[in-house]
């Protein structure tokens, strides 16, 4: 059983920063990648950033140049290092790891960008 661990949500002005974390525990192979998505008030689930086992990113365009996503491969986690935040990235963050080709979800951690 794969069990994600989010933290690093909160309040923040517009402009500022905040760090999300997110470590995959259980006992498991094949993973694919690690991620982030989000869903904000009365919309759909987005995907915000993914890394990928070779390496390989991708960013939804809203967040290019702002956010960055890391990952440790020996821990299993991934960060999501949030600059420059707007109103806009208010939300719920979940974290996101496909394993086998099977996705799980973490239980979210809320954002609120808001002066």
């Amino acid at each position: 059983q794969v069990q994600l661990l989010e933290s690093g949500g909160g309040l923040v002005q517009p402009g500022g920063s905040l760090r999300l974390s997110c470590a995959a525990s259980g006992t498991f192979s094949g993973l694919n990648f690690m991620g982030w998505d989000r869903q904000a008030p009365g919309k759909q689930r987005e995907l915000v950033a993914r890394i990928h086992s070779g390496g390989r990113l991708h960013y939804a365009d809203s967040v290019k140049g702002r956010f960055t996503i890391a990952s440790d491969n020996a821990k299993n986690t991934v960060d999501l290092q949030m600059n420059n935040l707007n109103p806009d990235d208010t939300g719920v963050y979940y974290c996101v790891v496909e394993i086998n080709l099977r996705e799980y979800w973490g239980q979210g951690t809320q954002v609120t960008v808001s002066s």
